[in-house]
């Protein structure tokens, strides 16, 4: 009996397929696991003295160093490429990498982790406002009502009414880390076949760490390091254990199990499931650092994250435009995928997510 024709043979690959499927899924919740724990151990260290320029220097520094080997075993000898691409590679390490990344950490030093990272996953909003105004065309509904939701999950997350106030350097510090996350998006949204993602990941970090060695060699940016012990949690450990979970637990494995995730379910689909990591960061937070968002912030978090799902919902229906954009007029086709974060939550072009 022909194949196509036998039924068991019809069910088998539907079968894998979903297997395939539940494997990348696991994969892709892992990624957000280990993303979201990237402020806690990045907080733990600020308590004891490390400034936020120290942390991202030495996060982007080991995570470059381990990248780098797979990074040339990828480009098998086509240098060329890193010279075709270095305009990207320049940006992307500057901004995606080095800015969004200091952004974030000095915006949690002074905010809690999940306030932190619930301001930084607003840079959908800022696109969708950036290329509203730039066009002059309004959103479609789905987009507009997702925009104004997570306007208004804002609102509650800042609880600008409430007894304790929010620190407004730090709300500073986590709205310039999601206009990074929005130009980062810009950077990365055009199709580029001719750069491995982990080879862009690993140049870019590389590029990232170099900037911030330079800025603190210049006395730009305060670099101070400590060796006493860090508190996670119950445990108190030594100052390497937070430094080295940030560098190989919330940044290498992150990076590799974003790519196999991206890969596996695809651009969009993982970066649906990538929008977990506001609750694992907030999660790990209450767990290893004893902070936990008040009610009306964690309502305005459950606003912000249900409008960026609408945003992506829009975007996932439309047809692509022109000029890179989709028809909805929100976000660069193309742009979103849970692939290896260096610094955000949905920081995904080329099957490259940033990490926080």
């Amino acid at each position: 009996m022909p194949a196509a024709s036998n039924p068991a043979a019809t069910r088998r690959p539907f079968a894998a397929s979903r297997g395939f499927l539940a494997s990348g899924l696991g994969i892709a919740l892992f990624s957000s696991a280990v993303f979201g724990i990237s402020g806690s151990f990045a907080k733990a260290l600020l308590e004891t003295g490390w400034t936020p320029g120290a942390a991202v220097t030495a996060r982007l520094t080991g995570a470059a160093l381990i990248l780098a080997v797979p990074a040339v075993l990828a480009l098998r000898g086509r240098w060329h490429q890193l010279r075709d691409n270095w305009v990207t590679i320049m940006l992307f390490g500057l901004i995606g990498v080095a800015a969004c990344q200091l952004f974030y950490f000095n915006a949690v030093a002074r905010l809690s982790v999940g306030v932190a990272l619930l301001l930084e996953y607003l840079a959908p909003v800022i696109i969708v406002l950036w290329l509203w105004a730039a066009s002059r065309k309004r959103p479609r509904a789905l987009t507009f009502g997702g925009t104004v939701l997570s306007l208004a999950g804002l609102v509650l997350v800042l609880d600008l009414t409430g007894a304790v106030k929010i620190d407004g350097i730090g709300v500073f510090w986590g709205m310039a880390a999601a206009v990074c996350l929005a130009m980062y998006f810009f950077i990365t949204a055009k199709e580029n076949d001719s750069l491995p993602p982990i080879v862009l990941a690993s140049a870019g970090l590389m590029v990232g760490a170099a900037v911030m060695w330079l800025a603190g060699a210049t006395g730009l940016l305060p670099m101070a390091f400590s060796t006493a012990d860090t508190r996670l949690g119950p445990w108190v450990t030594p100052w390497w254990v937070s430094l080295g979970g940030l560098v190989v637990l919330a940044t290498v494995l992150a990076y590799v199990s974003g790519i196999m995730a991206a890969r596996a379910l695809g651009s969009k689909v993982a970066s649906f499931v990538a929008l977990t990591e506001v609750l694992f960061a907030v999660i790990w937070a209450w767990l290893l650092l004893g902070e936990l968002p008040g009610a009306i912030q964690l309502l305005g978090g459950v606003l912000i994250v249900g409008g960026v799902i609408l945003v992506r919902l829009d975007e996932l229906r439309a047809p692509a435009g022109p000029a890179g954009t989709t028809a909805a007029g929100t976000i660069p086709a193309g742009e979103t995928a849970a692939a290896i974060k260096v610094t955000s939550p949905l920081e995904q072009a080329n099957d490259v997510e940033r990490v926080p």
